[in-house]
């Protein structure tokens, strides 16, 4: 089971490594969106302090985005017949889902670490400890992992690849920037701001800066409730939560679609 899957992401990757441009939103898109954001709102919301207020949102909102290649990766692979084939061979037959999210993990993975080296040239420090840094990482990398498992689905019900490219962004657009990844989910409007505090974006951001030591500009309202206070626990019990709905559902996509 786990060396079919594990074929699967070395296709994957192997790919990846022969045409290198499918790196190019995973590593310059990180890189365009922290300088942009550090220095384009970044001087009006807060200076330095914001920059180290920036980074945990957007190596939470990168990975997020990053469930796109999931979302494309499958809907290709369909589009392209690969699947059909793939059912021929002797091989676990969900192997090649749970192989595209793996592949996907580390994609994000290389994401987060060109992030943390742009993080470093604005001057962003990890003021946690070593061991609150891995802490956070884990945070974010579990997210990515059970956002791919929404891509993987969004890409297995998309009939081509074309609205595989477009609805994926339908639901993380909104899902980022309703969210704490930039600003303070407190400042937020009404209804607006409780869907803010709630949201997984917002849990894992707020759960990476606490780690991280990477407190909020002073004149950011400062966040508050219960969220607020069990950051990492919410984060894990909202990307497991995630996964425990969104991997049988993809699961039993990829049944119905390889069985026509």
């Amino acid at each position: 089971m786990f060396s079919d899957s594990s074929v699967m992401a070395g296709r994957n990757l192997l790919t990846i490594r022969r045409v290198p441009t499918l790196l190019v939103s995973a590593t310059v898109q990180p890189f365009m969106f922290v300088f942009l954001f550090a220095y384009v709102f970044g001087a009006t919301l807060g200076g330095a302090s914001y920059r180290e207020f920036l980074m945990a949102g957007i190596f939470t909102q990168t990975v997020v985005f990053n469930s796109a290649f999931t979302t494309v990766g499958l809907a290709q692979d369909l589009q392209s017949g690969i699947v059909d084939r793939l059912r021929t061979l002797p091989m676990w037959s969900l192997a090649v889902v749970l192989g595209r999210t793996l592949s996907d993990l580390l994609v994000s993975i290389v994401s987060v670490a060109v992030m943390a080296l742009c993080g470093l040239v604005i001057g962003w420090r990890i003021r946690g400890s070593a061991l609150d840094a891995l802490i956070a990482l884990g945070l974010i990398l579990l997210l990515a992992f059970a956002m791919s498992w929404v891509g993987a689905f969004s890409g297995l019900m998309a009939p081509n690849v074309e609205v595989a490219q477009s609805v994926g962004f339908v639901w993380m657009f909104p899902m980022t920037f309703l969210s704490s990844a930039f600003i303070s989910a407190q400042s937020l409007p009404g209804p607006l701001k409780t869907i803010a505090e709630w949201n997984p974006i917002t849990a894992v951001a707020t759960a990476s800066r606490q780690l991280l030591g990477n407190a909020a500009p002073a004149d950011f309202p400062q966040a508050t409730g219960w969220v607020a206070d069990n950051a990492v626990l919410y984060s894990v019990l909202t990307c497991a939560a995630i996964l425990v709905v969104f991997v049988p559902l993809s699961l039993w996509r990829y049944r119905s679609v390889a069985s026509h």
